[in-house]
């Protein structure tokens, strides 16, 4: 093990057993475990996003290569943040309710945005809707992570630093370049939220703090952070309907 401008690195050479691999690294399974947890639902199990992420911890120690300069707890994050998607995409929690709502709301705010040319607020969405307010959050956060993980990829720009995508660029030039277009166009859409909604998603993805802590920066509290969250994931998907169903 060494330490080289404040980061740990290592080198394959000095094989460590799976057992200490996951001692030393296990606190950053669960950094990521409980700071996906927070946008899904109560029926989704943080043991079953921990597990998910072990593997993808296990995977990057042995995929890791020290001589290409990122440090091993970067590329790891990486890594388990994937695995733990997959395994929620895999699950697959949502009822089709979940999803009909969804694209209701999806669909609410892009006509109302249309009509109004400006942002739509959640209680306008919610009155459009003929709903209340309790109603309306409570369908945009069982709503978000069934969207929100389409698009966490283009979140994070290490993403797209992996290997994988050498072979997107074989396989599917075509799709590669079409993701390209839908990344654009979401950092656009990105810079076109509210500044609450943008500042949200920016303290959220950017600096990685939890609900709690972006409330304590912004003077509200953890449950209207999550409705901002969820607010501003669904503008996105109503937003970019036009890439993605």
């Amino acid at each position: 093990m060494q330490t080289k401008n404040g980061y740990n690195t290592y080198s394959k050479k000095a094989t460590l057993s799976i057992d200490a691999i996951v001692e030393q690294y296990g606190y950053l399974v669960k950094k990521i475990a409980y700071h996906l947890l927070a946008r899904l639902p109560d029926s989704v199990d943080i043991d079953d996003l921990i597990q998910a992420g072990m593997m993808g911890l296990i995977e990057a120690y042995k995929r890791f290569e020290s001589t290409k300069g990122a440090s091993f707890e970067t590329y790891a994050g990486i890594r388990i943040r994937g695995s733990i998607m997959d395994e929620v995409r895999k699950t697959d929690w949502a009822p089709r309710s979940v999803r009909r709502n969804g694209r209701a709301v999806a669909n609410a705010i892009k006509e109302l945005e249309a009509t109004l040319g400006r942002e739509a607020s959640d209680m306008e969405v919610a009155a459009h809707m003929n709903i209340g307010m309790d109603e309306y959050h409570e369908m945009i956060h069982s709503s978000m992570s069934t969207q929100l993980f389409s698009y966490e990829e283009m979140l994070d720009s290490d993403t797209n630093n992996l290997d994988s995508v050498e072979s997107e660029v074989e396989n599917a030039p075509y799709s590669l370049v079409e993701e390209g277009g839908f990344q654009n166009q979401l950092a656009i859409e990105i810079d076109n939220l509210p500044e609450r909604e943008k500042l949200v998603l920016s303290l959220y993805y950017n600096e990685e703090l939890n609900l709690k802590e972006i409330g304590a920066v912004l003077g509200v509290s953890e449950s209207r952070v999550s409705q901002i969250h969820s607010q501003a994931a669904m503008r996105l998907k109503a937003r970019l309907s036009d890439w993605r169903d």
